[in-house]
């Protein structure tokens, strides 16, 4: 059985859907959620899915130390972040060396990097009139963003989509690919 822990900072709609998939799996299982931001929806989902979750501050996640022993606790294979708003520390990187994953919600190298997440990004492709956006799975190392690229979907932009309408795109193709894309990755 393969463990994942899934790291984020927010509603953990992400989350919740790698959860749903995962229910029904005698490979995969999510052992953990671990939260950087008191009260966000993610440790609802967590608890409402009896899934151990931990609220942990951003100094604590800065030393790494507390991670890597929780990590370590509850025995985790693979890193899995969705939505998780913070960058991922060397001795984390090394720990699991092309065993983390996250979610882009555009297809790098365009609009990735520090500061590029959520709304930010999606202005960015309105701002620059993109023909196209989508998602980005990559593996993570101690830059931005600029881990191996593991799959890429587009969505077709049309020249009246506004940034909301960009956001729900790129939401369809995460609901429909991440789960999937995980599993695939941590069980070759």
């Amino acid at each position: 059985m393969i463990r994942l822990a899934i790291l984020g900072s927010g509603s953990g709609s992400n989350a919740l859907n790698i959860i749903e998939q995962s229910k029904d799996r005698k490979d995969v299982q999510v052992g953990l959620i671990i939260c950087n931001v008191a009260g966000a929806g993610i440790l609802q989902h967590a608890q409402n899915n009896g899934i151990p979750a931990v609220q942990m501050s951003n100094s604590e996640l800065n030393s790494e130390l507390a991670l890597l022993d929780l990590l370590k606790e509850h025995h985790i294979d693979w890193i899995i972040l969705a939505g998780f708003l913070r960058k991922i520390g060397s001795n984390i990187c090394q720990a699991f060396p092309n065993k983390i994953i996250n979610i882009h919600p555009a297809l790098l190298p365009k609009y990735g990097g520090k500061g590029m997440y959520g709304h930010f990004v999606h202005d960015a492709v309105f701002q620059n009139k993109e023909t196209q956006s989508g998602i980005t799975i990559h593996y993570v190392n101690e830059h931005y963003d600029e881990g191996n690229i593991i799959a890429q979907f587009t969505a077709e932009l049309a020249p009246t989509d506004l940034p909301k309408d960009i956001e729900s795109k790129v939401r369809a193709l995460e609901m429909a690919h991440f789960p999937t894309v995980i599993f695939e990755t941590v069980l070759k």
